[in-house]
């Protein structure tokens, strides 16, 4: 589930390659004016007589040998889709194969069918060519987040990036996740990720509530309710930039995902971290590196469930941050409630 950019033979992964995505059009024919109306191939006997629908009209005859076709009429036949029949054709496909000591990219032609997506095509060239081929992946449906790779230097969900978005002579790389080590072929250790869940504080219930009494009106919940729909593919800490260029951050920096979870927590409307001696906005900037975002919004751009992880909550957090710190009210409220 896990795949990469492309260098050759290190563990931080192959170089990024490039790819058009241009798909073909299908060439069409302006319909005969002078075609016979009226008759369908499937409304005819044996014999030529209209049936189904009612009779041909009085006078008109149907033409001779059967309906009309492209041929009879002098069109042109039509063009076929990418492949030989429509359905399917080869494709050029660049994986990287290695280990943490050495790897590179290896070529290979796959036969693709319409209606694929590229998780289907690695599937095919384990079962064909490359039986050890190491991916990892789950319920092919988007929602497990295994399949996480770079597919020609974008982080994507294999089962999600459908092969219709490439032309057929597009040669398409597959490498792993960059910013994480590499374990075999496509697949990468993303232990970094649950070590920062785990450094994450958790909801902390009101006092004054038992399990099963909380009650939140839904705009209260609206707000954090979109952060939930993470996949935890983890292609935001993949691509964002202060982990991907620079390992020495990933002791500073908690990335994305586990910032937004901050977030969320800090607009729960049940949430009482504050009143309980923790302050998650300082948290948030002083262990959890979010000064270190610059908001290039990459994160957002290669969201699976298109969550507005920049906008939404890792602006807002930055505010919510910088006025704890320096807004004068704030500053004068925090001074007057600790002599108190």
């Amino acid at each position: 589930m896990s795949s990469t950019s492309g260098t050759t033979s290190d563990a931080a992964g192959p170089p990024e390659p490039e790819g058009s995505r241009q798909p073909g059009a299908d060439a069409g024919r302006t319909p005969d004016p002078e075609e016979t109306p009226g008759v369908s191939e499937q409304d005819e006997t044996t014999d030529g007589s209209a049936q189904g629908m009612g009779a041909a009209p009085t006078g008109v005859q149907p033409p001779a040998g059967g309906p009309p076709t492209r041929e009879r009429l002098g069109g042109p036949a039509p063009a076929p889709a990418a492949g030989a029949d429509g359905t399917r054709y080869d494709a050029h496909f660049r994986v990287w194969r290695g280990d943490p000591e050495r790897g590179a990219l290896e070529d290979y032609t796959v036969e693709v069918h319409e209606g694929e997506v590229v998780l289907d095509i690695i599937h095919r060239l384990q079962a064909t060519q490359a039986p050890d081929l190491a991916v990892r992946w789950n319920c092919k449906a988007g929602k497990c987040g295994s399949c996480s790779a770079e597919v020609n230097g974008r982080p994507r969900l294999l089962c999600m990036t459908r092969m219709s978005v490439f032309a057929p002579t597009d040669t398409i790389t597959v490498t792993p996740l960059r910013a994480f080590p590499v374990v075999r072929d496509l697949v990468t250790d993303v232990s970094f990720n649950y070590t920062k869940a785990r450094e994450i504080p958790s909801f902390v219930p009101p006092r004054d509530l038992q399990p099963g009494e909380y009650r939140m009106q839904q705009e209260d919940v609206g707000r954090s309710q979109e952060f939930r729909k993470c996949i935890e593919c983890f292609l935001c800490q993949n691509t964002c930039h202060v982990v991907r260029d620079h390992e020495e951050n990933k002791q500073a920096f908690a990335g994305p995902r586990y910032l937004m979870r901050i977030a969320e927590l800090d607009m729960h409307p049940l949430d009482s971290a504050e009143e309980q001696g923790l302050d998650r906005r300082t948290s948030a900037k002083d262990e959890h590196g979010l000064g270190y975002c610059n908001i290039t919004k990459c994160c957002t751009e290669v969201c699976p469930e298109n969550i507005a992880i920049t906008d939404n909550a890792l602006i807002p957090m930055k505010e919510r941050a910088a006025d704890r710190k320096y807004d004068p009210l704030v500053w004068l409220g925090d001074k007057i409630r600790r002599r108190r």
